[in-house]
């Protein structure tokens, strides 16, 4: 006798079938692709992509008529990764370090060739920048995306990045060469910036969380106006470093106790 399947199991298994339809090098699907790879017909498709879309695992892409994963399917998989909740792990450093900056400091993730707010501590100056968590931003005009794709190979960030990168200011990277070019500073450096390449008068500085593996999870940034950010730059760039590392190594990731320890010690001074 043959053994009917949960009520439910279908769909659910359908659901499944088209999230997994998306990949580092498919990040945007419309939906006639995605009902050729699934095999489903456009009204069933359609009907479980705003099923999915309620519940934040999938979301319309800007253009409007392709569909992307959403920032739930994101939170999901930082806490698989890093078998813990990485919001949750990183929200009391968030606050201390918000407290001691005055600025805003943001936990990010990279959600293809962008980087989503997870969660977010606001600073104590009346002027700052207003809470935003779930907003996605280009990676390379972003600290926490530099830092980010600066922890991936080279065929990792190829695989992520547009063919062109939008320059949301006259001071954003445009070209990839450069880009590399900037990346390979971040890695010497430890930490990232953002100089006016996503906002005039915005600054940031980012530096990567790891996984116990030394994957990228997430990048901490600390960001505000040039006037007050940039006189300290490199300091905040050490001191979100030590940050980052701390909450690596309570991730699992030995080697970034060991850095961020080295880091505020750090008498060499570079440029940003």
């Amino acid at each position: 006798m043959k053994r009917e399947a949960y009520p439910g199991t279908q769909a659910v298994l359908r659901a499944m079938s088209l999230l997994k339809c998306f990949a580092a090098d498919r990040t945007e699907l419309r939906l006639v692709e995605l009902t050729r790879m699934v095999g489903l017909n456009k009204t069933t498709a359609y009907r479980l992509l705003k099923a999915l879309e309620a519940e934040g695992m999938v979301e319309r892409a800007p253009a409007g008529d392709a569909w992307r994963l959403g920032p739930e399917i994101v939170a999901l998989g930082s806490r698989a990764l890093g078998g813990v909740d990485l919001r949750a792990t990183a929200r009391e450093e968030l606050r201390a370090l918000a407290a001691e900056t005055r600025e805003t400091v943001t936990l990010e993730v990279l959600a293809g060739a962008d980087t989503l707010i997870l969660d977010e501590a606001m600073g104590g100056h009346v002027i700052g920048t207003m809470p935003s968590v779930g907003t996605r931003w280009p990676a390379h005009a972003t600290s926490t995306g530099k830092a980010l794709l600066a922890a991936l190979s080279a065929e990792g960030r190829a695989a992520l990045l547009p063919a062109r990168l939008a320059r949301p200011t006259p001071r954003t990277i445009g070209e990839r060469s450069a880009l590399e070019r900037e990346l390979q500073r971040v890695g010497s450096r430890g930490y990232a910036t953002s100089i006016e390449e996503l906002e005039p008068g915005f600054v940031a500085v980012a530096a990567v969380v790891r996984s116990s593996a030394g994957q990228p999870l997430g990048a901490i940034s600390v960001g505000g106006p040039r006037s007050r950010i940039g006189v300290r730059l490199e300091a905040l760039g050490r001191r979100v470093s030590a940050v980052a590392a701390r909450l690596s190594a309570r991730l699992g990731y030995r080697d970034g106790m060991r850095r961020g320890m080295r880091a505020p010690l750090a008498t060499r001074r570079t440029r940003p």
